[in-house]
């Protein structure tokens, strides 16, 4: 069974509110203050209270520092990594520059694969950020990344959700709020600019709260670590968790929610997009070097399927299935190698059996064999084709009689 986390962001999202979603739904506060406290950020401690929004309780996570002051977060509904950039220094620290905050991930505790996830998530919103302010990221301040709630936000989300140990992370689409937010750059729409950056491709809408409900951080968590986009799946749900914000908002739970469960799928569960197009007009012999080109950049599996079209022309349907961050490249070669004009796509789950290959020795040499497996059962045994087509030409004999030879020689083993 996989493992699946559930972001319902159906009030936004924030750094601070996913710390707090994920310490309601079971991480330890001592183990998040030993990994963060591990980054070296002297005069700063993390707190955790049971609060109550809209009738709903939840947990909220606190930064103080060493004069025991209240983190940036409590300022506003979320934070706002603008609002810090010149008005707010961030409990005596200053702000950091990417190269900085980096080297204190690489002396941290944190694990290698969330060392690498937390500079790349740095290096995202740092290059958000010199991308809003038509800057070379070298170049720019990063006062945006460097405050320290925002460091131990992101830091502290690496380092919870690698424990939570989800095979799959979903989310609902993500609210942004409406309205304007105060910042140091002046009066702005939300969702602030940088979030619109980070949100790009991804859905969002807004249920008419007057407030920033979708920070920076909260959309670069989320974004980054989703797969995909929609309603909760069908789920054994084992945890649940909630984040509050820091104001009580009128008529909603100022709350993310995280579901932690199980899907109850054997195997192996991947998220793919499935391609497709026909065309009538196309010279039949680019269809062979399209496969070739489609698998080159990063097809999982393409075939071809004789139909039926318009005016009673015979046509093909090109479908290809492919990782879903592969999709607009794919969907770019489509146009560019055939006659189409128009491709069409879906998103959806693929189960893969467990995968192994052995070699069975048999009386006319060895053979590979790919076994496949589900929950620990063999449900396939099937001997590589072209060992038995070499032996076959070797021994001047049929290819099925070497199948033969090999399936009893594995069978007999």
């Amino acid at each position: 069974m996989a493992k699946v986390l559930y972001f319902d962001c159906f009030s936004g999202a924030s750094g601070d509110m996913i710390l707090g979603a994920l310490i309601d739904a079971g991480l330890p506060l001592d183990q998040l203050r030993a990994a963060v406290g591990s980054l070296a950020l002297d005069g700063v401690t993390l707190e955790a209270e049971r609060v109550d929004r809209a009738g709903i309780g939840a947990t909220k996570f606190r930064v103080r520092g060493a004069d025991g002051r209240r983190d940036h977060h409590d300022r506003h509904d979320h934070h706002d990594h603008h609002d810090q950039a010149h008005h707010h220094p961030h409990h005596g620290h200053g702000h950091r520059g990417l190269s900085a905050i980096c080297a204190l991930v690489d002396r941290s505790a944190l694990s290698e694969p969330a060392k690498d996830r937390a500079r790349r998530l740095f290096r995202r919103l740092a290059e958000t950020e010199a991308a809003i302010h038509r800057q070379p990221v070298e170049a720019i301040h990063l006062h945006e990344v460097g405050a320290v709630d925002s460091i131990i936000d992101i830091a502290g989300a690496v380092f919870g959700l690698e424990r939570v140990g989800a095979d799959r992370i979903v989310s609902s689409p993500l609210n942004v709020g409406s309205g304007t937010v105060r910042c140091a750059h002046g009066v702005l729409p939300v969702p602030a600019p940088a979030t619109t950056r980070l949100v790009a491709g991804v859905p969002v809408y807004s249920s008419g709260v007057e407030a920033e409900l979708l920070t920076p951080t909260g959309a670069l968590l989320v974004t980054d670590y989703a797969e995909r986009y929609g309603p909760l799946p069908a789920l054994r749900v084992r945890q649940v968790g909630y984040g509050a914000g820091d104001r009580d908002l009128a008529g909603t739970p100022n709350v993310v929610r995280v579901v932690i469960g199980d899907d109850g799928a054997a195997g192996n569960l991947q998220r793919v997009v499935v391609i497709e197009s026909e065309m009538d007009d196309m010279n039949p012999q680019i269809f062979g070097v399209l496969m070739d080109r489609l698998h080159a950049a990063g097809a999982l599996d393409v075939f071809y399927a004789p139909i039926q079209m318009k005016k009673n022309r015979p046509g093909t349907l090109v479908s290809i299935v492919a990782l879903p961050a592969d999709r607009e490249a794919l969907a770019g070669l489509l146009f560019r190698e055939t006659t189409t004009i128009g491709v069409r796509f879906q998103e959806m789950d693929r189960e893969r059996l467990e995968r192994e290959r052995v070699s069975v020795e048999t009386p006319l040499g060895p053979v590979r064999f790919k076994l496949a497996t589900r929950n620990g059962d063999l449900v396939n045994a099937a001997p590589e084709f072209d060992d038995c087509l070499r032996l076959a030409e070797r021994h001047d004999l049929s290819v099925k009689a070497v199948q033969a030879l090999a399936t009893k020689a594995y069978l007999d083993r």
